[in-house]
């Protein structure tokens, strides 16, 4: 998993992206579609146009970093919007990363009934 510092924002790039690009043009896609900085130290998340592989980009104060992540099974959960940018939580991005829906998960715990 990735380090997240709590004060990082984690950016998801609404669409689909061209899987073929690296951390160059994915930074010039953030600075221009999203208009985010790339080199803030957030990270940036894109998804593919079959769901199945995630790319993420950040720069961690000393260099450019590339993740990549594609699913045997399933979809990435992604936002319906074409374009723009959604902010998730450092929690939500480890959910979606798993493959879990990150937009509504479900507590597992039961409140103890009195009586």
């Amino acid at each position: 998993m990735i380090p997240v510092p709590s004060n990082t924002r984690v950016w998801l790039a609404a669409g689909v992206t061209d899987m073929r690009r690296g951390f160059n043009t994915l930074a010039a896609q953030a600075e221009k579609v999203l208009e985010l900085e790339p080199y803030s130290g957030h990270l940036f998340v894109f998804r593919g146009r079959r769901g199945d592989l995630l790319k993420i980009i950040w720069w961690d104060s000393q260099g450019a970093c590339l993740f990549s992540k594609r699913l045997e099974k399933g979809r990435f959960v992604w936002p319906a919007a074409k374009d723009g940018k959604v902010s998730v939580t450092a929690a939500q991005l480890s959910m979606l990363l798993e493959g879990i829906d990150w937009r509504m998960p479900q507590k597992t715990w039961q409140p103890l009934s009195v009586g």
